[in-house]
């Protein structure tokens, strides 16, 4: 059977939020991000890219191409309300879907074209998503994911592609080696390096050479620029979630214990979260005295995956709930509402705390969950040892293993 497979883009997602909420931002150049010196650019309207503006541009020379532009914070509850509502949309519409960021989705309408014909059922979706919602969205589709997204980006803005079967090498030959997912600025020089800047002459280029230049990237990248992606459209669980929990072997009552404890607890969620390329956007946490009665409390937030936003929300909620001043039996986090997204959303944070994640990341992946982590909660010696998303133990684990 035929696959149909259609990517969905929402068009300047902020930008296009911001818009609903003031209609005099519309035709402006906008720029949405981090408003210090050290601030970056994480969306831009296209009257701003016309200036050379894009996405993760540090701001200072964002204003410096485009000084009339309209500078905004950004408010990222704002947007993850209206992420939610276009994915409760594309759920009433479709069977299957995958929403791979906050303003990204997949949908798998194999099979669909005895019905109604997928192009128009798209097309339906498309409408209503402008309709009910008020944002602009652009879709692609074709026989599969890659070729799919790349003709969102040739759609845009506010439009629509359909890439017919056997189509695929003529439209992705003259567009940029850039176009392709995966392919980032420095897999760009060396393909420019070699000779390759578009897609025709990557087409060309035997896959034996790909491979020996690049390894196992290079036999991707090269199915990927003939029109080659078998990878399936991944059912999106809005429920899934990842928790950890704490027994005590004696019941306590030491409160500076117990928020280290938490502390500890949520860090190493909150990088589960990073690693499994994940965002959250529920937690929650537990307490169960020491005579079993148990208690929750919980809170919605903005999609997120960084410590300094987490961590403060867990401990405000530990602060509410730990009133009975019992004894304390066991103690939890939970983080529900799980996306796929990376660090998007974190564009609005300092790029300096970004790169602290990344290099604490790097750490805990080379040498263990536990070998970095804050002093309050160093008590805490096992709170995770593994992938929740993979199954895969830390490095270290994994080494005794073997």
């Amino acid at each position: 059977m035929q696959r149909s497979i259609v990517h969905l883009d929402l068009d300047t997602f902020f930008v296009s939020c911001e818009r609903l909420i003031d209609s005099r931002l519309k035709g402006k150049p906008v720029l949405i991000g981090g408003t210090s010196e050290r601030g970056v650019v994480a969306s831009c309207s296209y009257e701003a890219r016309k200036f050379g503006v894009h996405s993760a541009m540090p701001m200072r020379m964002a204003k410096q191409l485009c000084p009339e532009a309209i500078i905004l914070r950004g408010n990222s509850g704002i947007y993850t309300k209206y992420s939610q509502l276009v994915t409760d949309i594309i759920k009433s519409e479709v069977p299957l879907y995958e929403k791979s960021s906050i303003d990204e989705f997949y949908v798998d309408l194999t099979g669909m074209d005895q019905f109604f014909g997928c192009q128009k059922i798209a097309s339906n979706l498309r409408a209503k998503i402008i309709s009910e919602s008020g944002l602009p969205i652009s879709f692609g589709m074709s026989l599969n994911k890659t070729v799919s997204k790349i003709a969102t980006g040739e759609a845009k803005p506010n439009n629509e592609i359909t890439i017919l079967k056997g189509q695929e090498i003529p439209f992705l030959a003259p567009l940029s080696v850039r176009k392709i997912p995966s392919v980032g600025e420095k897999t760009y020089r060396m393909l420019c390096d070699l000779g390759v800047k578009n897609i025709a002459a990557l087409q060309a280029m035997p896959m034996e050479i790909m491979q020996k230049v690049f390894g196992k990237n290079g036999i991707s990248i090269w199915k990927k620029a003939n029109g080659i992606d078998l990878s399936p459209v991944v059912p999106y669980r809005e429920r899934k979630s990842i928790s950890t929990e704490r027994t005590f072997d004696k019941d306590t009552i030491d409160i500076k214990k117990l928020e280290g404890l938490m502390v500890a607890m949520a860090e190493n969620l909150v990088y589960q979260l990073r690693r499994g390329n994940k965002l959250t956007a529920c937690i929650t946490v537990k307490i169960r005295y020491s005579d079993f009665q148990t208690y929750t409390l919980q809170k919605k937030i903005a999609y997120t995956a960084s410590d300094h936003t987490v961590i403060p929300i867990v401990l405000e909620l530990f602060r509410k709930l730990y009133g009975r001043r019992l004894l304390v039996r066991l103690i939890g986090v939970r983080f529900s509402h799980l996306v796929e997204g990376g660090h998007q959303i974190n564009l609005f944070d300092n790029p300096t705390t970004i790169k602290l994640y990344q290099a604490m990341d790097h750490i805990r992946e080379r040498y263990g969950d536990r070998a970095i982590m804050r002093a309050s909660g160093f008590e805490a010696k096992s709170i995770s040892r593994w992938n929740p998303f993979t199954g895969e133990p830390p490095p270290l684990l994994a080494n005794r293993r073997r």
